[in-house]
């Protein structure tokens, strides 16, 4: 049995897959301990995982609630700014669980990869989208404005590339004291040096959904979606359930769980339900970014498992977080992505390859143009159809035990 710690860094849509991470290590004998921001303590330990919390309590919600972070470009300093702040008080918690045998964290959890050098405890990098593969070949569009760089010939964009990034401007300066007081040598680049551990690198995204590319890391498993939400522990809501047994099937709306700052969003929603003449579900974990008084034909839900509540759903409309769109995949659903920052431009232009779904930015996002485009996921057979696709190739899934052999070959003798 291996000592083994989980540190997702970020929302529930980067939490939830290491709690599938957990469930599988655990039904393998192994001890599992997930450290991240304790609002999600009650979720790890439901799913029978240690729990070890990391800084203060409310840092996470003040995170979510500084508008900065769904801002492009501005967005990524603050993602980098916070992960930078979470080193010191995430190496304490790491530390104080002895001499684990193995760390599967994100490339944002710096103290991972400090840990593995000041202590040698190996270490597994895990992305969740493909987005954080800045590839010369496949280039992911992080900004709308990336699409022109996509075009431009191979040798140009790794010139390109070789240049200082946004990892390194923003967060290798307050790294490297960091690591002076730890007695480690720091990088001379987090991206090219630290971004992905020589140890193992697991891809949690299909490679239909993202194929490999040559100068993606050599040492890298790449698996399936984990599609975690958490259904065995909570069902859908009595009045959930009634709501959909009630009528046609609804078109569900979700800014995504760490979007406190939604009204704009929930009153475009309202305003093309009423104009497409449709029901609808909004799923927030603040139901004050509602509109007050809603027709009868909305319904207000805090939380559900997009696993169970998507089988009963005509069309999603969300923000484009991998873990949402993957449960959409899952269930077949038509997608309707509101894409602000970080992955979420990349994530819905797949969707739009695909053939699956619609992306939006912010700025078309209006009543008058959701609705439109929600008549369209509605009555396009093909979009339909490639969305059907898609699930289709999510089943069967792949045999996890693989996984756990690959991870199990990593873990510290």
């Amino acid at each position: 049995m291996a000592n083994i710690l989980l540190l997702p860094f970020g929302s529930a849509g980067d939490v939830f897959p290491f709690i599938w991470l957990g469930r599988q290590l655990l039904a393998r004998g192994h001890r599992v301990t997930m450290i991240t921001a304790g609002l999600f303590e009650e979720h790890a330990r439901r799913a029978g995982l240690d729990f070890g919390a990391w800084g203060k309590a409310d840092e996470f919600e003040a995170m979510v609630r500084d508008p900065r972070i769904w801002k492009p470009g501005r967005g990524t300093k603050f993602v980098f700014d916070l992960a930078v702040g979470a080193v010191e008080p995430h190496l304490a918690a790491i530390e104080s669980r002895g001499k684990p045998d193995m760390i599967l964290a994100p490339g944002t959890a710096f103290a991972g990869r400090l840990a593995r050098q000041k202590h040698g405890t190996p270490l597994i990098t895990v992305h969740l989208q493909p987005a954080v593969f800045l590839s010369a070949h496949e280039t992911p569009l992080l900004h709308p404005a990336m699409k022109q760089l996509r075009a431009l010939p191979v040798w140009f964009k790794k010139a390109l590339f070789s240049l200082p990034n946004p990892v390194d401007l923003f967060a290798l300066p307050k790294i490297r004291p960091i690591c002076a007081k730890h007695g480690v040598k720091p990088p001379r680049s987090l991206w090219r040096e630290w971004w992905d551990s020589p140890d193992g690198v697991l891809a949690l995204f299909p490679a239909w959904f993202a194929a490999p590319q040559p100068d993606w890391p050599k040492n890298l498993l790449q698996w399936t979606f984990p599609l975690e939400d958490l259904a065995k522990e909570q069902p859908l809501s009595p009045a959930l359930q009634a709501f959909l047994a009630a009528g046609e099937p609804p078109i569900v709306f979700t800014p995504g769980s760490a979007n406190v700052q939604a009204a704009r969003f929930f009153d475009v929603a309202a305003k093309a339900v009423a104009k497409a003449g449709c029901r609808a579900v909004f799923v927030t974990r603040e139901p004050r970014q509602v509109p007050a008084s809603l027709p009868p034909q909305i319904h207000v839900e805090e939380y559900a498992p997009f696993s169970t509540l998507l089988r009963h759903t005509a069309v999603l409309v969300h923000h484009g977080g991998i873990g949402t769109m993957s449960q959409a995949f899952a269930a077949g659903v038509p997608q309707l992505i509101m894409h602000m920052a970080h992955d979420q431009p990349d994530n819905a232009d797949r969707v739009e390859r695909l053939g699956a779904g619609i992306g939006l930015g912010v700025r078309h996002f209006n009543p008058e143009r959701v609705a439109r485009e929600l008549s369209r996921l509605l009555q396009d057979r093909l979009i339909r159809d490639a969305a059907a696709r898609c699930a289709a190739l999510l089943d069967p899934k792949p045999d996890n035990n693989a996984l756990m052999q690959w991870i199990e070959r990593r873990v510290r003798n």
